[in-house]
């Protein structure tokens, strides 16, 4: 990590976040499985050597399968993520069974009254990402738990400690909709006041749940331009990142999908800066 830190220090970049998808994203530690106590044992040791290495943030998820998706679909002629809602309801259990949000709120709990101390004494903040996609049907058997913004004024509550805050997915929250996070440039307001987003994911899509595409950044139900505006409006100084886009077809497709996509947000922060 320490080598990381430094080989991007030295072309001018900050390394601001660190992820590690095996313990950030593990079914043991959201449905109490067996082993649960050991993947915690590795988060903390994981996140107390991001402090040592200077490195401030690391995400987690509240997802035990996966992000859920349908078979891809076709934006602009491009390949693309679908989902639909309907289709996904019907699969059959993950888990062998059905998991209430009460369980994994107790889940959730003892989760963080293990890793905070630790994250806390390392110097390192921890950002939430949602579910994705945000719904309050079950998937699989499970609830998603972190599916509108009271959800996540509850995981801080839970928290109490300015140690959690949020990876701040705006494709997630339109996904959404009116339904599930509510405006996404509200939520941007509210959050930001409070210290809670640590990164912004940045990605349209075409609708909001039931179905929807993830669509190129121009071209989804969003006018992106406000929601760069509202970042820069509201104070927000840390890291916007590309999230997922619809890959280029052809010779064009290695590298040119998220080019585009920089290309388009470096513009837009110029544009909302002035």
């Amino acid at each position: 990590l320490k080598d990381l830190r430094q080989r991007v220090e030295d072309q001018g970049l900050i390394l601001w976040n660190v992820g590690n998808i095996s313990v950030a994203k593990s079914d043991k530690i959201h449905l109490a499985l067996p082993g649960r106590d050991q993947v915690i044992a590795d988060f903390q040791a994981f996140v107390e050597a991001l402090g040592e290495a200077g490195i401030p943030i690391t995400t987690f998820t509240w997802e035990p399968t996966q992000v859920w998706s349908s078979e891809p679909g076709e934006i602009r002629g491009a390949r693309t993520r679908r989902v639909d809602l309907e289709e996904m309801v019907r699969r059959p259990y993950t888990h062998g069974r059905v998991y209430t949000e009460d369980e994994l709120w107790d889940n959730f709990a003892y989760f963080m009254e293990r890793i905070i101390p630790v994250a806390e004494g390392a110097g390192v903040r921890l950002a939430l990402h949602p579910c994705d996609p945000p719904t309050d049907a079950l998937l699989g058997g499970i609830p998603c738990l972190i599916h509108n913004a009271a959800t996540y004024r509850k995981a801080f509550a839970i928290a109490n400690i300015p140690a959690l805050g949020m990876e701040f997915c705006v494709g997630c929250w339109l996904e959404g909709g009116d339904q599930g996070f509510g405006n996404v440039l509200d939520g941007i307001r509210e959050f930001q006041a409070e210290g809670r987003i640590l990164l912004v994911h940045f990605r349209n899509v075409s609708s909001p749940l039931p179905y929807f595409l993830e669509t190129f950044l121009d071209n989804g139900y969003m006018d992106m331009y406000q929601v760069m505006k509202t970042l820069v409006d509201s104070g927000y100084t840390n890291t916007v990142t590309l999230d997922h886009t619809p890959q280029f077809v052809g010779d064009y497709a290695k590298g040119a999908g998220p080019g585009y996509a920089v290309g388009y947000m470096k513009a837009l922060l110029r544009c909302a800066q002035r």
